[in-house]
């Protein structure tokens, strides 16, 4: 398998994910598009997994490469039909390439906080193994406010309906992040938008709250991060 992988920001990368990518020996190609490298021929790779990033999904003239990344996930999604996976911007902007609409979301999202499966998602074959309630690290203040026609939503939380969805047989996207290693919150923290957005949700002590609490629950997220990465490529390779 060759897996390409769509980044915006040097510090969101798969995180864990790629541990399980080296074990299974799987080859995978990082576009940085925020760094000006465009978007490469298509029909060599066999999966898409697209990050997050600090931009909105509408700031196109601030980042005109979103225009092209959007007609690839289109492309992928729609005409090759191949696997995908989105987090974060990622989900965004599936929703977004797929013309579903995305909006701001307030209060925002940031912390370690509870997302619930629907009654689909709990019978998606992407979260096979994993409990109906989980914890997860939210850092978005932005929302898919209406899926594409023919979405599935597959999870929710208090503040954000569209937590996770399904688009046709084998894209999948969700807002959250399954995906943290130990210094994820330290390196996400260094970012200006993303320190800014923490303090003016959590306060002074939002920084080593959120960061005591992912250290807590560390296992489970990489325990949560292996399923899902063995639930899609178990789909991937049918």
């Amino acid at each position: 398998m060759r897996l390409l992988v769509f980044q915006h920001i040097e510090c969101e990368h798969p995180g864990s994910l790629r541990r399980f990518l080296a074990d299974d020996g799987i080859h995978w190609d990082a576009v940085n598009l925020d760094q000006g490298e465009p978007v490469p021929d298509l029909t060599g790779y066999d999966a898409l997994w697209v990050m997050g990033g600090p931009m909105d999904v509408w700031d196109v003239d601030d980042h005109p490469w979103l225009i092209p990344e959007k007609a690839a996930i289109r492309t992928w999604v729609c005409d090759l039909k191949k696997p995908f996976l989105g987090l974060c911007l990622g989900h965004q902007l599936l929703a977004d390439a797929l013309g579903g609409t995305c909006g701001p979301l307030r209060p925002p999202e940031i912390g370690i906080l509870d997302v619930e499966l629907t009654a689909a998602g709990r019978n998606d074959p992407i979260f096979a193994g994993l409990p109906a309630q989980q914890k997860c690290l939210q850092w978005h203040s932005v929302q898919v406010a209406r899926p594409p026609d023919g979405a599935t939503v597959l999870a929710g939380s208090r503040d954000c309906r569209v937590q996770a969805m399904r688009f046709g047989a084998r894209a999948w996207s969700m807002q959250y992040h399954v995906e943290l290693e130990p210094d994820t919150i330290t390196n996400w923290a260094a970012v200006p938008a993303y320190y800014d957005a923490l303090m003016a949700s959590a306060g002074p002590d939002g920084f080593e709250t959120m960061k005591s609490a992912s250290e807590a629950s560390m296992a489970d997220f990489t325990a949560s991060a292996g399923k899902l990465y063995r639930n899609f490529m178990t789909q991937a390779g049918r």
